[in-house]
């Protein structure tokens, strides 16, 4: 037993339950499939042709299980049967079999999603936190598989094990204390993160535009991002501070087969993305005919993504193709290439607000090119870039451990509500500190 349940007491005596996902439980409990205890209600084939994004009745696909709130309406006739209402348990039945109970209101459901409802409220909420436990096992036993789908027949047939109305409804508000508690707890290391990510980009912003002297004369810009910035320093924009190569990739639709799997390493906006200052690895690859469609670029590159996560950016590590949804910058003599890479995190806001809002946020050569940094002496900025790092380097290793502070949270999370529903930790005793146990004060034994 974790460290996490172990404060709480087990069961006196248990029983083998038959089941293997579920192992003994306790003496009194009984063993059901969910098809006894609550119905199912599948998702409906609604016309894609009617998807609408303003009006009409929200519908819920399985992107939007885990986010209580649905990214297209569907305009036109919604049959009773395919709506769906608050508290009622959403199953995503492809990919990772996501479970969440809704909360975002009447929505209609659609194809590969099923719904469970139960007109019993801390039933719901009790299955609510029992599936997630059980449909994680089918996941793992599945993660080798090409694709992964669930029939409502297989949710039907799942067996679980429950204890009496009384007991679950215990278990159901036991667990949404302690689940609050932790939640509350995860976001506030999500806040601190915030606000790291955001003393980070003042800390680079700074850095880059008023240099580490504070006593150093300074005058105006004429750039609203920019604003006072010592005297010494050069204004020029990136077109004059840099060479820009765009990325290419002459062949539509893109992700042609012919034109991939060979020797040559190909980035694209999502190695930008993982990368942190450096790009040391690649996920595509073309072959002689793609190379010649392509764009290459030299080791040593700066490379930013200009659509969907604009300004992203990495240094290439090695010799690679690119598509026209990344840029390359080679900065001029007189510009450090590490202070380019700073000074363009820096700008990100400015040139956010001049990127395209169509579908998604776009960037240009021009666009970039016409914003304006601002650039002291070469060794300047050598002593800036030596400062940044070492003080980013703290930052990243503070990340590290907050991030490992939520995943324990979340682990924690884990076991509590496994222990809690499958009877490996007896609460028939808590009580709720708040209201004196409201499981208990509304039924009767």
């Amino acid at each position: 037993m974790s460290k996490t349940v172990a404060k709480y007491q087990k069961y006196v005596e248990y029983k083998d339950s038959g089941v293997e996902w579920l192992g003994k439980v306790p003496t009194h409990w009984n063993i059901k499939r969910i098809k006894e205890t609550a119905q199912i209600i599948n998702g409906y084939p609604f016309d894609s042709e009617k998807f609408d994004p303003i009006n009409g009745t929200p519908l819920v696909r399985i992107r939007d299980i885990n986010s209580n709130e649905t990214q297209v309406f569907f305009n036109g006739s919604v049959p009773k049967e395919a709506l769906i209402f608050n508290s009622d348990i959403l199953i995503g039945m492809d990919g990772d079999f996501n479970v969440s109970q809704w909360k975002g209101g009447e929505a209609a459901l659609n194809q590969r999603v099923c719904c469970l409802r139960s007109n019993d409220t801390f039933l719901t909420k009790f299955l609510s936190y029992l599936l997630p436990t059980r449909m994680k096992i089918i996941n793992d036993l599945t993660y080798f598989t090409t694709v992964k789908h669930l029939s409502s027949t297989d949710i039907l047939k799942t067996v679980y094990a429950i204890p009496n109305k009384i007991e679950y409804a215990n278990i159901a508000n036991f667990l949404d204390h302690e689940t609050a508690k932790i939640d509350s707890l995860i976001e506030k290391q999500q806040q601190l993160i915030q606000l790291l990510k955001e003393k980070r980009q003042a800390v680079i912003s700074h850095a880059v535009t008023k240099g580490l002297n504070p006593n150093v004369p300074m005058k105006d810009s004429g750039v609203e991002w920019l604003g006072q910035v010592p005297e010494h320093w050069t204004l020029k924009s990136y077109r004059h501070a840099s060479r820009i190569y765009r990325g290419k990739f002459g062949h539509r639709p893109r992700n042609d087969p012919a034109f991939y799997d060979g020797e040559y390493p190909f980035i694209q906006t999502g190695d930008v993305a993982r990368a942190e200052k450096f790009i040391t690895t690649y996920s595509q690859t073309l072959n002689e005919k793609g190379k010649e469609v392509s764009q290459l670029f030299p080791k040593g590159t700066l490379m930013m993504a200009i659509a969907a996560n604009i300004g992203d950016l990495a240094i290439l590590g090695f010799e690679a193709y690119a598509p026209d949804s990344v840029v390359g910058f080679k900065p001029n003599d007189d510009i450090d290439l590490e202070f380019l890479r700073y000074s363009f995190m820096a700008a990100l806001p400015a040139l956010e607000q001049t990127s395209t809002q169509s579908t998604q946020a776009n960037l240009n050569i021009e666009r970039i090119g016409a914003v304006h940094g601002v650039f002291p002496s070469f060794d300047e900025q050598k002593k800036i870039v030596n400062h940044l790092d070492d003080l980013l380097e703290k930052y990243r290793v503070i990340r590290i451990e907050m991030d490992k502070a939520i995943q324990l949270l979340q682990e924690r999370r884990t076991a509590l509500i496994s222990a809690a529903v499958t009877g490996k930790i007896d609460v028939r005793n808590w009580q709720n500190p708040n209201n004196n146990n409201e499981a208990k004060t509304e039924f009767s034994a």
